[in-house]
């Protein structure tokens, strides 16, 4: 789950910099990994949360 963390920032940055270079309209693409990161989040808090 952690190279999997490192792995969407890594997505983040590279998104940045094509969008600081004018490559591309990134917008949406921020967004599905946004939507990724937070299932991501969500995946890792349910196993490791204690099972009631």
């Amino acid at each position: 789950m952690n190279m999997a963390q490192g792995s969407i920032e890594e997505c983040r940055y590279y998104l940045i910099l094509a969008s600081d270079l004018g490559y591309s309209n990134t917008e949406q693409l921020s967004a599905n990994l946004d939507e990724v990161s937070r299932m991501l989040d969500a995946y890792a808090s349910r196993l490791l949360s204690p099972v009631s």
